[in-house]
Order: structure tokens, then C-alpha cells, then sequence
């Protein structure tokens, strides 16, 4: 099959935003940059941008009624297949929206929970992103049997067909959430006592923002061959080996990575995976450094590491992709202040290294730089952890 016929059978999208008041333009177009790779992830073709600066989203169509209608127009002109909106519609808007656009309509946590489905390969994912899209679907049930609202039945009666139906519907997906957080909970009571098998080894987590190098960086430590693509979410299961720096073994876990506005519903479904994270010794937090917003992104891991219990462990920064930093190197009759783009790589280097209180390393895991020292730094940090475990162990050192 030619790449042009696989284009041709891909969705085109068009993707659309709201800048709010505290909200610069070129984050608007970082955020999109985003979902447009999240598209691609899902395989779909985005042809188009549309953005509207509001004080906040409209609560009944998220954007403008003119720039609804503006939309509406250019998806009708060229044959879009899907609208993909930058934030979690409600389903009052979602339906508002549908009605007004001649092709399908995603919001963000939709297009995020499709991604996770498709990636998920073991039972045990599947069934997280299972629970977390019934969540997802509960609330959005009414006003699927609309068309029957006006169905009446025999004397004594409560309501209509469609009323009937929307509490069937929410019947079958509150027991099918029932169902699968126990099968949820059964599978976390194995994987406990998986992790309760493993002795008083030291652990440490790979965590960070998706499609940072977590991956390519625990085959290039632990020597094994974990999946590992330039896509958004390539790590859905998390991975433990065991690893041996010089004499001292440890464990090293992969983890999914985290992402802007990360679906409630993933967070809650996916506590059990994060287990990993909540119980390390040591966080290996890695930071694609080429990425021209990687402190936004540095920000929300952190946010999201707070909001699973896991805020207060050690930490050691990895910046990785060092290979693929560029910067514009001011002019000298530009009095302008620099901003961070105008830094170098060494003058960046400084500045975070001259950040008291979080130890860190400038490393690319693809061209193997920096590797040698990230393996010292990070087997003295693990020493020390195991010194304080087993402080008359010292044969090992």
C-alpha cells in the first residue's frame, strides 16, 4: 500500500483552542503543537488551526457563536472528518457543538483515552483505560435517546422511552465501572504482593513528561529492550528490572508518562500503576530539553507528582535530547533582553545548575552523551540510599 493511499484513508481534523486573558499567543501554538502530535498519535491528519482569545471558554459552544459558524463553514467546504477541541467539552457543550458541525466532534481527554486504548497491549492496561472511559461516558449519556423524549407510555407512567432508555444505559455502565474497579483491585492486591516480594532493594522511577526519552533511557541503563517510539504514550505498563552499577543492584521502573491536562479519569484509573512512583527511593525526573516549552513541562510533572502522594522524593533532573537543542544567538546591537531561547546550551546549563537544591545532569540518551557520567552520578545516589537502608553493609563499597 503507496504512503498516499494511507493518507487518504486517515481522518483530517481541524483543531481549535481558546487563548484565555492570562495566556500568550505562542503558548496557544505550543499547546496546539501538542494536540496536533496527539492527532497524529491517533492516526489522524490535522489540516487546519482555528483559535479565539476569550476571558474563558463559552459554556455553551467553547468558542464564539461567529467563529462556531466560521468553523462549521470551512469544515463543510473541505470534508473535514473530525473538530478537535484543546480542552474537556461538558456534554451540554459537546452536544451544542455537534449540532452546529458537520463532522464528529473530540475534546481532548476523548482524544487521550483513544490513544491509551490503542496503546494498551496487557489486560491490566486495558482495564484501566476500560474504567476510566466508562467514567469518562457516564455523565455524557443523557441526550443520546433524545430523539425519544416525547415517547409516552401506558396510564401511570414516569416518563418517556428515552428517559427509560438513559437509565438503562446508566445502569449497564455503573455496573460495568463496579466490575471493572475490582477487577482493578484484585489485580493491585497481586501486583503488591509483587512488589512486597522484592525485598528491601533500592528503587528508583523514571517519571516525566510523554515522549521525553524515559524509555530509551532504561534500555540504555538496564540493558533491555522496552518499547520505545517518538509518539505520545509509547509506555503504558510499567516496566521493573533489575540493575547492577559496579557492585550495588537496584531496581529501575519505566512509567507512563504525564501530560497537560491529564483526564481526571487517567489519573484516578492509573493511581495503581503510579505505585511505582509513590514508593521509590529515588525520582530520575527527565526533561526533554529541545522541547521549547520543557518548563511548563517540568511544572506540570511536578504538579501531577504532588497530586499522586509523590511531591517530597529525592529527585535528580536528567535534561535529555541535548543532540537536538537549538538556540538564535542575539545580535550584538540588540538591547533587547535575552530571553531563554537566546541561551546557549552551556549558559543553560549554568542556570539550572546554579539552582540550589536539585542535583542534575545534561545527557543524550540517543547519540549515548553524558551517558557515563549519568551511570556515576546515578550509582552515588543510590549508594547513599543504600548506605542509610544498611549502614553496616559497607563491603559493598
Amino acid at each position: 500500500m503507496t504512503e498516499t493511499t494511507e493518507q487518504i484513508k486517515k481522518e483530517r481534523a481541524v483543531l481549535v483552542a481558546v487563548t484565555n486573558d492570562r495566556q500568550e499567543a505562542r503558548q496557544t501554538e505550543e499547546y496546539l503543537d501538542e494536540l496536533e502530535f496527539l492527532a497524529a498519535t491517533a492516526d489522524i491528519i490535522p489540516v487546519k488551526r482555528f483559535t479565539q482569545r476569550l476571558p474563558m471558554p463559552n459554556s455553551r459552544i467553547y468558542v464564539g457563536p461567529g467563529k462556531l459558524e466560521e468553523i462549521a463553514a470551512w469544515c463543510e467546504a473541505e470534508g473535514i472528518d473530525v473538530a478537535i477541541f484543546d480542552d474537556e467539552l461538558s456534554p451540554s457543550q459537546t452536544r451544542n457543538i455537534e449540532q452546529a458541525l458537520p463532522c464528529r466532534v473530540l475534546d481532548r481527554t476523548r482524544l487521550i483515552l483513544d490513544i491509551f486504548m490503542s496503546r494498551a497491549k496487557t489486560a491490566y492496561a486495558r482495564t484501566q483505560v476500560q474504567l476510566a472511559q466508562y467514567e469518562y461516558m457516564l455523565p455524557r449519556l443523557a441526550g443520546l435517546w433524545t430523539h425519544l423524549e416525547r415517547q409516552r407510555g401506558g396510564t401511570g407512567t414516569r416518563g418517556g422511552a428515552g428517559e427509560r432508555e438513559i437509565e438503562t444505559d446508566r445502569r449497564i455502565v455503573r455496573n460495568r465501572i463496579a466490575k471493572l474497579k475490582e477487577d482493578l483491585r484484585k489485580i493491585d492486591c497481586q501486583m503488591a504482593i509483587q512488589r512486597g516480594n522484592r525485598g528491601s532493594l533500592v528503587r528508583v522511577a523514571l517519571v516525566g513528561y510523554t515522549n521525553v526519552g524515559k524509555s530509551t533511557i532504561m534500555n540504555l541503563i538496564s540493558k533491555s529492550d522496552v518499547f520505545a517510539e517518538n509518539k505520545l504514550f509509547a509506555t503504558l505498563d510499567t516496566t521493573v528490572r533489575k540493575v547492577v552499577l559496579e557492585n550495588l543492584p537496584f531496581l529501575l521502573s519505566d512509567t507512563v508518562g504525564f501530560i497537560r491536562k491529564l483526564p481526571t479519569e487517567l489519573v484516578e484509573s492509573f493511581k495503581s500503576t503510579l505505585d511505582e512512583v509513590r514508593e521509590a527511593d529515588l525520582l530520575l525526573h527527565v526533561v526533554d530539553i529541545s522541547h521549547p516549552g520543557f518548563e511548563d513541562q517540568i511544572a506540570v510533572v511536578n504538579q501531577t507528582l504532588r497530586d499522586i502522594g509523590a511531591g517530597d522524593k529525592p529527585v535528580f533532573l536528567v535534561f535529555n535530547k541535548i543532540d537536538a537543542y537549538h538556540f538564535v544567538r542575539k545580535a550584538e546591537d540588540d538591547l533587547t533582553p535575552a530571553d531563554r531561547e537566546n541561551l546557549s546550551l552551556e549558559e543553560l546549563k549554568q542556570s539550572w545548575i546554579a539552582r540550589a537544591g536539585t542535583p542534575c545532569i545534561f545527557i543524550s540518551a540517543r547519540d549515548r552523551i553524558g551517558i557515563d557520567k549519568f551511570r556515576r552520578d546515578l550509582y552515588g545516589m543510590v549508594r547513599e540510599i543504600h548506605a542509610g537502608r544498611y549502614p553496616f553493609n559497607n563491603f559493598l563499597y
